[in-house]
């Protein structure tokens, strides 16, 4: 019996309380615990011989030697001046309009004032030093530089490092490079996988110089979300993302052939991607189907597509209703939400689990991937239930300026005291009545 295209599953007459709806949808079964034990070794190494070790992986696992491992810039310089023309305008419409939406998410101070003269100050603060991991492997990736590196610089990170696997001449894809320098990023390194996570995380001084930095940002395979994981003790990180995902939501208004052109795009990224239709309309279904057993054949990809569509990870769900279709698309949690329905601006509000939201027929997840100005770093593996977009705020660490004069301080003494002795901690409270007494007892 052949395999379907892509699997089925019937949820209309499933309860739609959350415990059951989770447990239903088709997810990828990520387990990155033999990942972890695999890029142990690998971190340990790069901890203890630094630069050398990151030499051998690199060896190893891209086959290549370079003489060095920071990308000197003339080479950057090269790569920006030989870019296609077509390439560069794309790339500057990509950067202006991801830089105006980071511009407006920039958060500034805000004072609360209490009687007496007393105030809290929240305020925010960019990290000093950011190691962005662009990917390689079976796409280049220039957007994610774009990505990765505009909210930094409008968080106001004064130092970044971007790494990214080296091609065979030693240097990152120099497209990858090239959206580097037109982003005035000076220090780019050619480093993939784990090895590039330990470096940023450690750091190392033998031969060439890299400072450790404070937090590591940007996707990547299995072994770069181990090794992510792994050290996130020593570093900040964004997220331990897993495959790629898009969930859509459609009825009868839809064009099935762009239903099936989104799903096969996520796809196209690589056979663990999930690519979900959410429907309560049998004939899209069909239709959907029909349209996928045409184009996905047709596109270069095809067997990496195909293997993606019938994966557990990817399903087409039949739901009883609207309500269904949301409840369920609010369990899934997906990186990406497509609503392609009568009125997706109403359903929108009622969407409050996905990491990108795009509404109607003529906002696919690519114009999310490039050119809309939001972010396409995104939480996945359902982890949109509770994380963000990589954003400004991902750069930006919160803390509170605290300016209580003694009146202040007064006003609020005996709370103090008693919730200190509650507490058992009475130091607390002599700390502030021997304030509040006028002086040492």
């Amino acid at each position: 019996m052949n395999q379907p295209l892509i699997n089925r599953l019937d949820l209309r007459d499933s309860p739609l309380d959350r415990r059951t709806l989770r447990g239903a949808v088709p997810r990828a079964q990520v387990d990155l615990s033999d990942a972890v034990t695999a890029v142990g070794p690998l971190i340990s190494a790069v901890r203890k011989r630094g630069r050398a070790a990151v030499l051998e992986y690199t060896a190893r696992f891209d086959r290549v030697e370079p003489e060095s491992l920071r990308v000197p810039s003339e080479e950057l310089a090269r790569a920006a001046e030989e870019l296609d023309p077509q390439v560069r305008a794309a790339l500057e419409e990509t950067i202006r309009r991801t830089r105006t939406v980071a511009r407006g998410d920039v958060r500034t101070p805000v004072t609360t004032a209490f009687p007496g003269g007393g105030s809290v100050t929240s305020r925010w603060l960019p990290v000093d030093r950011v190691g962005l991991y662009v990917p390689g492997g079976l796409a280049v990736y220039p957007s994610t530089v774009v990505m990765n590196v505009v909210p930094a610089q409008e968080a106001g990170v004064a130092s970044l490092a971007i790494a990214s696997p080296p091609q065979a001449n030693g240097l990152p894809h120099p497209t990858v490079m090239a959206a580097a320098a037109m982003l005035g990023v000076e220090e780019v390194w050619a480093m993939g996988g784990a090895q590039a996570v330990a470096a940023f995380a450690y750091g190392f001084s033998d031969g060439e110089e890299l400072e450790p930095v404070d937090l590591v940002t940007g996707p990547g395979n299995a072994f770069v979300a181990a090794a992510k994981a792994s050290v996130r003790s020593v570093v900040g990180i964004d997220s331990v993302a897993g495959p790629t995902e898009i969930i859509i939501l459609a009825d009868d208004t839809a064009d099935p052939s762009y239903v099936a052109a989104d799903l096969i795009s996520q796809a196209e990224h690589d056979p663990q991607a999930a690519s979900v239709l959410v429907t309560a309309s049998p004939q899209l279904a069909d239709a959907v189907e029909a349209e996928l057993a045409v184009q996905a054949p047709a596109a270069r990809h095809a067997e990496r597509i195909a293997e993606a569509l019938a994966g557990p990870q990817s399903g087409i769900v039949l739901v009883a209703d609207l309500d269904a279709g949301i409840a369920v698309l609010n369990a899934y949690a997906g990186e990406h939400v497509q609503l392609m329905i009568a009125d997706p601006h109403a359903a929108a509000a009622r969407v409050t689990n996905g990491g990108a939201v795009f509404l109607g027929s003529h906002a696919p997840v690519a114009l999310g991937d490039y050119c809309a100005g939001s972010n396409h770093v995104l939480p996945t593996m359902g982890n949109a239930a509770h994380a963000s977009a990589l954003g400004v705020q991902s750069f930006l660490r919160g803390s509170q300026v605290i300016d209580y004069p003694e009146a202040a301080l007064a006003a609020v003494a005996d709370h103090i005291v008693t919730l200190a002795v509650e507490e058992d901690l009475p130091a607390h409270g002599t700390a502030v009545s021997l304030r509040s007494a006028g002086g040492s007892a």
